[in-house]
């Protein structure tokens, strides 16, 4: 497609020496079946220009982050979320949420908070693709957040431009070279991006780490006191 890294001069994928959780291959796996669909977005800028509205969405799960949040103390705990999924009627097994919360509870103090809740809950969205998960998302009460997070996933689909569940720095440079703007400042903003997305620095990103990095690019902050002010999208 004209970008300045071609497919035959990608190195071997890093992730084939990184070994998976259970968890981690199931959302490779619900992705590579996502991805067969194909992606709307067009451009690297596209997804930029999407942000404020994504920003918006996301913060209405505020409402049901704080319903669960049964002791009030801003994260929710292994009961309180077990408790979330059988109200939200999401038949996932106590594995499935344990292994949940152990993947989205990033600094491991035992509570999901505002920002990881997000991201749990985009997780769900991706790899329950049962009739449940439509009744599910509908019992939330927010119309906009099964479209919210299908427009992050269908971000992911764009990036992974080999279609094998992770995006790598070359995919990321041939998304940018896609772009309908051509700007040198977009390119150098976007491989800024990319280095917040791979926190284990293996020159591969998957879903989750897409999805904890967007959070903070669009400017979700666990405390409420830290909304808003200084916020500015890329």
């Amino acid at each position: 497609m004209g970008g300045v890294l071609g497919k035959s001069e990608s190195p071997p994928s890093p992730r084939a020496s990184v070994p998976e959780t259970k968890l981690e291959a199931k959302i490779s796996e619900a992705m590579q079946r996502r991805e067969t669909e194909g992606s709307s977005i067009k451009s690297f800028d596209s997804i930029v220009l999407k942000f404020p509205k994504i920003d918006e969405n996301l913060r209405k799960c505020k409402v049901i982050f704080q319903e669960f949040d049964e002791d009030s103390n801003r994260a929710i705990d292994p009961q309180e979320l077990k408790h979330t999924f059988n109200k939200l009627k999401i038949n996932f097994t106590d594995e499935e949420i344990s292994d949940l919360f152990e993947a989205c509870d990033i600094n491991e103090d035992m509570g999901i908070e505002f920002s990881e809740f997000i991201v749990l809950l985009c997780l769900v969205y991706l790899l329950k693709d049962d009739p449940s998960a439509l009744h599910a998302k509908s019992r939330m009460g927010l119309p906009n957040l099964e479209v919210t997070f299908e427009t992050l996933v269908d971000a992911f689909v764009f990036l992974d431009k080999n279609k094998d569940g992770y995006v790598s720095r070359n995919e990321m440079v041939q998304a940018i070279n896609e772009t309908t703007s051509g700007e040198r400042s977009s390119g150098r903003i976007a491989m800024r991006r990319f280095e917040e997305m791979d926190w284990d620095k293996n020159g591969m990103v998957n879903f989750k780490e897409f999805l904890f990095a967007f959070t903070h690019w669009v400017g979700i902050e666990d405390n409420e006191d830290e909304e808003g002010e200084d916020r500015e999208f890329p």
